[in-house]
């Protein structure tokens, strides 16, 4: 089955929203999002307008990263995670399956949120810390 290049989708306000494959996984990429080609964006994917992805950073499949978020070097967000508008995951953090991370949050450098674990909106998660422990 031959899978399509690009995808694209209009916003409720007229502006449209051009995504293509990520060469390293096959996830999809909004034209204005960066991705470093060495993180692993994985198929059935989403990274939003604005979103940054650092080196070696791992998107599982179905994973969402939404418009202006951050995904920093070596970070792992899972299958079907969602990272929210706004979100900044730290270096080597671990946003495990199915896990949310509310807008404006933060995920401080290897902190860890657990799977089926939602972090509220502006919340921060400490290092050593697990699941939704808020600052």
């Amino acid at each position: 089955m031959r899978r399509r290049k690009y995808e694209e989708f209009e916003e409720d306000n007229g502006t449209m929203l051009r995504y293509a494959r990520h060469v390293n996984g096959g996830g999809f990429v909004e034209s204005h999002a960066h991705v470093d080609p060495t993180a692993y964006v994985g198929e059935h994917a989403y990274v939003d307008r604005g979103a940054v992805v650092s080196e070696g950073a791992h998107i599982a499949s179905g994973a969402w990263i939404d418009r202006d978020a951050v995904v920093h070097a070596g970070a792992n967000v899972g299958t079907t995670a969602h990272v929210a508008a706004g979100a900044v995951v730290g270096r080597e953090a671990r946003i495990g399956p199915r896990a949310k991370v509310g807008r404006e949050a933060h995920v401080w450098d290897g902190a860890r949120v657990d799977s089926d674990e939602s972090v509220p909106e502006g919340a921060v998660v400490r290092t050593g810390s697990r699941g939704r422990h808020a600052a």
